[in-house]
């Protein structure tokens, strides 16, 4: 089906053509770590929606019009009331991403021992809580556990699981609600879900927070699936959201739809105050917090255009067009499609590959030297239990490839190329090698982990 992208192309720019021996010779001398290539030897990069978007006319005007007066500039109080009328929390903090803003929160609630429970941590959040020696605690809803299932709502909390982890006897810190789940498949949270799991945090005194790195594509889904919500704005249904919240914590490199920039937001004032310190001594004055005057306006005016309706149509329609591609091609991801991303069922495409030969880790492999295309694995080399040899002592429930979309970088002529080439893979699947380990960092694995293919 013709996508109808709602802009227009103003500026572009050349992406490498390569050839397979150029990219058989890249990936090794990379450790076989799409997280090691360099962007020239990438053809289209799907490897994260982070910081990878196209920058509209309106945010490169803003950008102009910076101030960078290191305290108060005027592109300071643009970005706090854009903000403020979005989320409702009095007090709003800039910092340089998301993993800024979890450790700045996860200091000021979190001691050692206590829990951080979600619908799923992702990397960064995960490890923010473990290196303050929390222990993270994932909640997924069982429907999260069925990825061939229409579920409309696979990224909720399991709130039976929830009112039992609050009602026992470890203690809880915070209660951190990701929307969308994107370790869950890049499934929407339920206006209800969240509504609920605020209230049993809030009757066990505990604090509610969101991680809203993508609250617009969230709240995209809500208005598609939720009944009730078909009459309301994507903009009006993120406002609700926010207020059934205590805080947030947000890296605005996905739905602030710029380079750089993250948000951590409370209502507390106490709790403002402890993390106003660390923000000061660890990223800036809290106008802002690492970032500059250029990069506080295009945020702010980022925040405006990412709840358009017509946008997030046409992007929620080419996500859910490369999963076609996929189907067609005979390779399975998960259902229902979400927004910023599809996750391919890799364990399903290549069942001659046991989960110790990371057939998630094997797809995106064969997909950059197959055609160029770089994206992340989400299976058992960033999920499963390893020993220090890097060999698994617990697989990850699921073998998954996710193919991350840049929000206004590619055309339908670059989709249908990704499908042309994962059919290819498809065709002669029991072709793909196995990998092994042979580098295993302590934490965060997936970044710096140096890998072989098993022969």
């Amino acid at each position: 089906m013709p996508i109808m992208e709602p802009y227009r192309i103003k500026v572009v720019e050349p992406i490498p053509i390569t050839t397979r021996e150029h990219r058989e010779r890249a990936l090794a001398a990379a450790g076989y770590n799409p997280f090691n290539l360099a962007a020239t030897d990438v053809t289209i990069d799907l490897l994260s929606d982070s910081g990878t978007n196209a920058l509209s006319a309106e945010q490169q005007a803003a950008g102009l019009r910076g101030d960078e007066t290191y305290a108060g500039s005027r592109s300071y109080y643009r970005f706090r009331d854009v903000v403020a009328e979005l989320t409702g929390y009095p007090h709003a903090f800039p910092v340089h991403q998301g993993r800024a803003a979890e450790r700045i929160l996860f200091t000021a609630l979190l001691k050692p021992g206590q829990l951080s429970v979600s619908n799923t941590h992702f990397d960064t959040t995960r490890a923010n809580v473990e290196i303050l020696g929390g222990v993270a605690v994932d909640l997924p809803c069982r429907a999260a556990g069925d990825l061939d299932s229409d579920a409309p709502f696979k990224g909720d909390i399991d709130l039976e699981a929830l009112e039992a982890v609050l009602s026992g006897p470890r203690d809880v810190a915070v209660v951190l609600i990701t929307v969308t789940n994107n370790g869950g498949g890049g499934q929407p949270v339920s206006m209800a879900n969240i509504r609920a799991a605020g209230e049993l945090a809030r009757k066990h005194g505990v604090p509610f927070f969101l991680d809203a790195a993508r609250f617009a594509e969230n709240a995209w889904l809500v208005t598609q699936r939720e009944p009730g919500y078909a009459d309301r704005t994507p903009r009006e249904v993120a406002q609700e959201a926010f207020r059934l919240a205590d805080g947030c914590v947000a890296s605005l490199k996905k739905d602030g739809i710029v380079h750089m920039g993250g948000l951590l937001a409370v209502r507390d004032p106490e709790l403002a105050q402890r993390c106003e310190l660390l923000l000061t001594a660890t990223e800036g004055f809290r106008t802002y917090g690492g970032l500059s005057g250029r990069e506080l306006e295009m945020l702010a005016q980022g925040l405006l255009e990412v709840t358009e309706p017509e946008y997030l149509r046409a992007r929620a329609a080419a996500t859910a067009y490369v999963a076609e591609l996929a189907a067609a091609a005979g390779v399975d991801s998960v259902r229902p499609t979400g927004v910023h991303a599809v996750y391919l069922n890799a364990g399903r495409l290549l069942p001659h590959l046991p989960p110790g030969r990371f057939p998630g880790f094997a797809l995106a492999t064969e997909l950059y030297l197959a055609g160029g295309i770089r994206c992340a694995e989400l299976g058992s080399l960033y999920l499963g239990e390893l020993d220090d040899a890097g060999e698994l002592l617990k697989a990850a429930p699921f073998e998954l490839v996710r193919l991350a979309i840049p929000r206004r970088v590619y055309t339908q002529s670059h989709l249908e190329y990704v499908g042309e080439t994962l059919a290819g893979i498809a065709k002669n699947p029991e072709r793909v090698p196995g990998y092994r380990l042979t580098h295993v960092p302590k934490l965060l694995r997936h970044f710096n982990c140096r890998v072989e293919p098993v022969v």
